[in-house]
């Protein structure tokens, strides 16, 4: 029991500290992923550069983060946290180490999107992964679809369609894996499940879609 006039429940401070520790955790864990990105791309390893490049990696984070968080705000700050600290970490090593050259308004956009969308991704999975029914399962069907977006899987069909795209077996397999661990892992639901996958293939068309028109066709991202 707390006594009156001592002030606050030192286990109230003490949750908040820890809540404060972890925020710096991801921090970190997005600092080291964001420097470790910018590394593969520069490697000279198409696969190791594709992972870094490419979404589906992210996705997987960011969806595993909200999954596994405690609330919706826990959801957000940590997403929006580690994927800003990412950004920063990625573009500090291209200008400080590598040497390349400044480019404020796409670091302004990447964090925008750390506080938004990145921020939303979380939140939603959250609540996704813990309903059943059709709109969970949709939800989490997009999340997995979006690790698909621009990627290997998308050149894997083009490059049968007859367009001369280069393949990428790695990325490929890691698009695939980490939408099934969305849509099949990461709920706790089976209807959840059984709807994500059924509406996998149309929700990654729909989130390449937003993508291709919210993002870049607007000149938001290059």
């Amino acid at each position: 029991m707390t006594d009156v006039g001592t002030g606050a429940d030192p286990r109230t401070r003490s949750s908040r500290w820890s809540e404060v520790l972890r925020f710096l955790g991801f921090a970190l864990l997005g600092a080291l992923a964001g420097a470790a990105a910018k590394a593969a791309d520069e490697s000279g390893l198409q696969w190791a550069a594709d992972l870094g490049t490419y979404p589906a990696a992210w996705v997987l984070v960011v969806a595993l983060i909200g999954r596994f968080a405690p609330g919706l705000g826990a959801a957000a700050g940590r997403a929006a946290v580690f994927f800003a600290a990412m950004t920063a970490a990625y573009y500090g090593w291209a200008v400080f180490v590598l040497g390349f050259g400044y480019e404020p308004e796409l670091i302004l956009a990447w964090l925008a999107l750390s506080a938004t969308a990145v921020a939303a991704f979380a939140v939603v999975t959250w609540w996704a992964c813990r309903r059943p029914g059709l709109l969970a399962g949709a939800v989490l069907a997009l999340a997995g679809g979006t690790a698909f977006a621009h990627g290997a899987v998308r050149g894997l069909y083009l490059s049968w369609t007859g367009a001369a795209v280069p393949l990428r077996p790695v990325q490929a397999v890691v698009e695939v894996v980490v939408a099934l661990v969305v849509t099949l892992v990461l709920p706790r639901a089976p209807s959840t499940r059984l709807w994500a996958v059924g509406l996998l293939l149309p929700m990654a068309w729909l989130a390449q879609e937003l993508l291709d028109r919210v993002l870049y066709g607007t000149g938001f991202l290059r």
